[in-house]
């Protein structure tokens, strides 16, 4: 699903570089369920944005779900995120004018998905998440968990082969992150969907069934032993 190969992304401010990776390498294959790990400035959000197409490496090769999108032109990056990457952040990124229904349709419009088809895949997606009735309610009137469960239905709606989440238990309680990840492992076991957390959550690290920890752009530790 995710191939990196010695993969460096520089970022250069005048005369001053900072290397956010160095010679980074990493396989992950379909339907894992792992976590980037490391304290921040470690990597994890660059390798992120550079396998969700956020962001393009300074060096290195990168395929995604059997695509070498490392030189691909912006539109062609958009496109290939819109059909095979959902993503869940931290600040959730939902739109303030749109209800909860529209923003998880969102991706499904932008898809020409007819408007019944999307109504019904949300419904589906909102009962299985607990936010049925939920649905003209705008972000401003949710909770932080139901914000989030907004997101994770916009992030699986189009039913992507891979979903990223930046730190996504940020923001929540411990008991509203529990029952997140818990729903979020079994979406991956029914569906196959490989998740790639980014994160330094104990609850996250523990919950994956593969640890990647990043230190200072490289890699520190890959664990697969790593279950809940």
């Amino acid at each position: 699903m995710i191939h990196l190969e010695n993969v460096s992304k520089i970022y250069r401010t005048g005369n001053r570089e900072v290397a956010a990776l160095l010679d980074f390498s990493l396989d992950v294959a379909r339907g894992e369920f792992s976590v980037l790990a490391g304290p921040s400035g470690s990597g994890k959000t660059t390798v992120l944005n550079l396998i969700g197409c956020l962001d393009q490496s300074t060096r290195g090769r990168i395929e995604v779900a059997g695509m070498d999108v490392s030189r691909r032109t912006v539109t062609q990056l958009a496109s290939f995120r819109l059909a095979h990457i959902g993503f869940i952040f931290q600040s959730y990124n939902l739109i303030p004018v749109l209800s909860a229904q529209e923003n998880a349709e969102f991706t499904l419009m932008l898809r020409g998905v007819p408007k019944a088809k999307r109504q019904a895949r949300i419904q589906e997606l909102f009962e299985r998440l607990g936010i049925a009735g939920l649905e003209n309610r705008k972000p401003g009137d949710l909770s932080g968990g139901q914000q989030q469960r907004v997101a994770i239905a916009r992030a699986m709606a189009a039913k992507p082969n891979l979903i990223l989440a930046d730190e996504p238990t940020a923001n929540l309680d411990s008991k509203t992150s529990e029952d997140l990840l818990e729903l979020m492992r079994e979406l991956n076991e029914e569906q196959q969907i490989t998740f790639l957390f980014s994160s330094h959550d104990p609850m996250i690290i523990g919950c994956a069934r593969r640890v990647i920890e990043l230190k200072d752009g490289h890699l520190a530790s890959d664990s697969k032993d790593s279950a809940a």
